[in-house]
């Protein structure tokens, strides 16, 4: 499966709120440069995460967006899920509405399974866990190592 760009950027996005959780909302706009996105896509993307209650919006001179839950309470898969058009890995995976052959087709069920395996990792998977990873890498670079 090739994940979308919403969803590659829609994590970034998320995970950079998660790095400056204390500090405060952030507008779009430090995050896309910081990010190398686009505001106009940025704005896009985060319309469904804040109608799911993962992002929410403060406004004012200090305003800007911050997580509505802690890092540790968002999963990769929570935002996958929602960013991804088709969140199977074939369409019949996750609607067996679309095939007609899907009670009887053999290879639909490898898909499902394989498609149920990946979003089990991704729901494991918590944004204070991904900030952890940043760090140490960040630390990595810092010292000259890969």
């Amino acid at each position: 499966m090739k994940l979308s760009t919403r969803s590659r950027y829609g994590t970034r996005l998320v995970l950079d709120m998660a790095q400056n959780y204390r500090k405060g909302p952030i507008q779009l706009g430090v995050i896309a440069n910081r990010q190398n996105i686009s505001v106009k896509y940025l704005e896009q993307i985060i319309i469904p995460l804040k109608k799911a209650n993962l992002i929410k919006s403060v406004r004012g001179s200090k305003g800007g967006h911050t997580l509505a839950k802690s890092p540790e309470e968002i999963t990769v898969g929570q935002i996958v899920t929602l960013l991804e058009k088709d969140p199977g890995l074939t369409a019949c995976a996750a609607n067996p509405e679309v095939c007609e052959r899907a009670d009887s087709c053999p290879t639909r069920i490898i898909w499902k399974e394989a498609t149920d395996s990946m979003y089990e990792k991704l729901n494991s998977i918590t944004l204070a866990d991904l900030v952890k990873t940043a760090d140490a890498t960040e630390t990595l670079d810092d010292k000259g190592e890969e």
